[in-house]
């Protein structure tokens, strides 16, 4: 028997008033399968770096994915095209996150 998950819109939605009540600026990017559609976090750290996160498949918890823990913008529009290209369900998910407060399935960090 599978363990019941919360629907990926909810999780999204969530996140979105977790943000706004912690005054942090978040976008969705891209909306994908409202049901169980994999999210992409990209987590921006200054103008052109960012952290991208992906939901770990076997493991509980997050993972950073391109190659490295941050990237510059051009390497994170490629990745997330790539990525979008590969699942038509991918939401994208996108937080101004310059302190690394941010944290998934978290409390914000103060």
């Amino acid at each position: 028997m599978t363990e019941p998950r919360l629907k990926t819109e909810v999780w999204v939605q969530s996140q979105v008033r977790l943000c706004d009540i912690n005054f942090m600026p978040i976008a969705i990017r891209r909306r994908g399968d409202p049901d169980a559609g994999a999210v992409l976090l990209r987590l921006f750290r200054d103008r052109d770096r960012s952290l991208l996160l992906k939901r770990a498949t076997e493991l509980p918890g997050w993972m950073v994915v391109a190659g490295r823990t941050v990237v510059d913008g051009e390497s994170a529009e490629a990745y997330i095209a790539r990525e979008i290209s590969r699942d038509r369900d991918l939401w994208v998910v996108e937080i101004e996150d310059p302190k690394g407060r941010y944290e998934p399935d978290g409390p914000i960090q103060s």
